[in-house]
């Protein structure tokens, strides 16, 4: 009888005259290389620094292909949105101390968006390492401990043979369900020592399942059945699952209405008679998911964006699905299915039964027509129209990332992202900075398609280095850059709450030069002609800038 655990690979005879007899010249850097390709790796973005040299000589021996941007953070923006479209791992690499410490708020970012970055750091040389104060350069007493409570898991190699154990680990976490962003750190003295040991293979890190209990999801099943108004809400765990054919099938074997949080734009067609769009941030929406008898979360922990910034107050019974144990229940009691949304779909899609209602998509409707009386009593024809532009000149199936700014918060509720995965933003921590770094991530990621990127001034000023990123790779992005003159949004705030606004104007340059000195192509634009523009700037080859001065405003928020 042959147990899995006693079926063990032997080498072939060519494989075990190669691991006798490595190469010479290498070092643990290509220990790391190595591994990282074995694991199915093929591009990394990183930024080099004195401890990290051994891992960045090695990748001119590997078939990697390294993006290296010009801030770190920046880097783990392009990291997290190459995994984000892609759904694979993407590694980053990142120096010791100041370099690593640049990266937390990309890697926050990462961690609210369940995007699965690997951050390979450097660490000062194991003699170094303890706690004690030798005074190396970039020393910290434990670097780890700034990241443990960013990251989803923290791996530490200490010896050369430790490297790709490390790594896999590392790479298994990042890709179990919810995906994230993972550490692993390594001394500059065993990335710079010689190696003897043999080049690393295929490695394997299979990521597990979490797959839902059977008797939970009966339950769930025989509620949303027998229910008289079912809703759902869809949120980036569809998304991150490749699970919208399963929501689609479900919601209409339901009849049941779905609105999809701002995680989860694409999740479910724009159009289509059962969906309520993204108006989670409008009173007429909460109120009618308030009313659901059966309100099925999947992929979402209903936190303070989605659930109208918590006045959401759910009246039924809720089921919760969500790969996150950490999440469920953690805002309202909850049937609450552990169950990476794939899966708990599937098994709901067998088991429930089909409901008739002819009221679903007239309800929908209503509150839809609500929602649009609503914007259109404010007179907001201009940021509609801008909106409307960037729709009009973006292909459907081109990737768009969006920084924190007004344009952006417009689009979480009102633009229709036409395919899932297309449209990112970062929501998920809310740091600045993030629209221009993450496009070129796509585009490194798929480079036959243009991708656009969507910045205030303000924004845009924490990326501007990577303009020459852009240029060095010749990467398809085009930078939309809305100038208000200063942090609109936080201008908007301040002026309601206090009545005059304080440290929101800001000096800015002439973008559309700043851009030409780069060697970008840029164009000042106007909302009129912004189609246009925006469109022809997306067909051309390589990085280019659209900028629009404009002030926009935000429609009334309906939670106060």
């Amino acid at each position: 009888m042959t147990h899995d655990h006693d079926l063990v690979l032997r080498p072939t005879e060519a494989q075990t005259a190669a691991a006798l007899n490595p190469p010479a010249g290498r070092n643990g850097g290509d220990l790391v290389v190595e591994t990282l390709a074995g694991l199915g790796a093929t591009t990394v973005f990183g930024l080099p620094g004195q401890h990290a040299l051994g891992m960045f000589d090695a990748l001119r021996r590997s078939s990697l292909s390294y993006v290296g941007l010009r801030v770190e953070n920046n880097a783990g923006f392009a990291a997290d949105a190459y995994g984000r479209i892609t759904g694979e791992v993407a590694p980053l690499l990142l120096s010791t101390g100041p370099g690593a410490l640049m990266a937390l708020a990309a890697l926050q970012e990462s961690a609210a968006a369940s995007a699965p970055v690997l951050a390979i750091g450097s660490q000062v040389p194991t003699a170094g390492l303890g706690g004690g104060r030798h005074g190396y350069l970039h020393e910290l007493r434990d670097q780890q401990a700034s990241f443990r409570d960013v990251v989803k898991s923290v791996h530490t190699a200490r010896t050369q043979s430790q490297i790709p154990s490390a790594i896999a680990a590392a790479w298994e976490s990042a890709l179990t369900a919810p995906h994230g962003p993972v550490w692993v750190e390594i001394p500059q003295d065993v990335l710079l020592a010689p190696t003897t040991l043999p080049v690393v293979t295929a490695m394997d890190a299979t990521p597990h399942e979490v797959v839902p209990r059977p008797e939970l999801t009966a339950v769930a099943a025989h509620l949303l059945s027998g229910a008289a108004r079912p809703a759902i809400i869809a949120g980036g765990g569809v998304v991150r699952s490749d699970a919208s054919g399963k929501l689609l099938a479900l919601a209409e074997k339901l009849n049941a209405p779905v609105v999809t949080t701002f995680g989860g734009k694409g999740a479910f067609p724009w159009e289509h008679p059962l969906s309520l769009q993204s108006w989670l941030e409008d009173r007429h929406t909460t109120d009618f998911l308030q009313c659901a008898d059966v309100l099925l979360v999947v992929g979402s922990g209903l936190g303070e964006l989605s659930s109208n910034y918590h006045t959401f107050a759910p009246r039924g019974r809720v089921i919760q699905i969500e790969a996150d144990a950490g999440k469920l229940e953690s805002n309202h009691p909850a049937l609450g299915i552990h169950a990476d949304a794939r899966l708990a779909l599937s098994a709901l899609l067998e088991t429930v039964e089909e409901r008739e209602d002819d009221t679903a998509a007239a309800s929908v409707r209503t509150v839809l027509d609500r929602v649009r009386a609503r914007i259109a009593a404010q007179e907001l024809t201009l940021e509609q129209q801008v909106l409307a532009s960037v729709r009009e000149a973006l292909p459907d199936d081109a990737p768009s990332f969006w920084d924190m700014t007004i344009l952006a918060y417009w689009a979480w509720s009102a633009f229709d992202a036409r395919h899932p995965n297309t449209m990112h933003s970062a929501q998920g921590a809310g740091g600045l900075g993030y629209g221009f770094p993450a496009a070129l991530g796509a585009a490194a990621a798929d480079p036959t398609r243009p991708v656009l990127a969507v910045s205030g001034d303000g924004g845009a000023m924490y990326s501007i280095a990577e303009l020459a990123t852009a240029r060095q790779y010749d990467l398809p992005v085009t930078w939309l850059i809305v100038d208000d003159g200063g942090y609109g949004i936080l201008r908007e705030y301040m002026q309601d709450t206090f009545g005059e606004a304080t440290a929101t104007e800001l000096s800015r340059p002439d973008f559309v030069a700043l851009a030409e000195s780069f060697g970008v192509p840029a164009v000042r634009t106007t909302p009129q002609s912004l189609a246009e523009d925006l469109a022809k700037s997306l067909t051309e080859p390589g990085p280019s800038v659209v900028v629009l001065p404009a002030i926009l405003r935000m429609f009334a928020p309906t939670h106060l």
